[in-house]
């Protein structure tokens, strides 16, 4: 399947350093970092754009709080010269930042989603960006989550919340795709 890459640019979700505490429990697809890391090759191979999204959470106690070393972008994704960092307090990439205007701007029509948490700041920014019109491809396999606790107290498997999140976007919010359809794309 080809994708419609042209005016797309790569937009890069939370892949930071604090995602690494214990505290967030157990987590599915230990290899999203890997892919991020060679579609952001590939677009950095060309010359497209590539933004980079970073929480500033306003817990003290967050691994995310600017003031402590979990705040960092992780060095694989760290931003090159010329490639733009945003960062947010929320969980969309759009509520309180520039990220929209910028978008209209530069004339990029298409995002190309990954990062971190696949059920939250993906997929609320995911949401978004289709609903503001932008041709959105999520990368599945690019993405991450954790366990979570239910208001029932029952635990929720990692798996199961991303291949949810996953559904609920797909053919709705945005196309979900793998990094290896993407890469083939890039390279027609």
């Amino acid at each position: 399947m080809a994708l419609s890459l042209a005016d797309a640019a790569l937009l890069i979700i939370d892949v930071q350093q604090g995602f690494e505490d214990p505290s967030w429990g157990r987590r599915n697809n230990p290899g999203a970092e890997e892919n991020i890391v060679r579609l952001l090759e590939a677009w950095r191979a060309r010359h497209w754009p590539v933004i980079h999204v970073q929480h500033q959470s306003q817990m003290a106690d967050s691994p995310l709080n600017p003031a402590g070393p979990g705040y960092a972008l992780k060095e694989e994704v760290r931003p090159q010269p010329g490639e733009t960092l945003i960062t947010k307090q929320v969980n969309s990439a759009f509520i309180g930042t520039p990220l929209e205007a910028l978008l209209r701007e530069r004339g990029i029509t298409a995002l190309v989603v990954v990062g971190l948490t696949t059920n939250h700041c993906v997929e609320t920014t995911t949401r978004m960006a289709g609903n503001l019109g932008f041709d959105t491809y999520l990368v599945g396999d690019a993405t991450a989550t954790f366990d979570r606790v239910g208001p029932d107290g029952k635990l929720y498997r990692a798996e199961d919340i991303y291949a949810i999140s996953l559904a609920s976007l797909h053919g709705e919010f945005a196309q979900v795709v793998t990094t290896e359809e993407v890469l083939a794309s890039a390279q027609a």
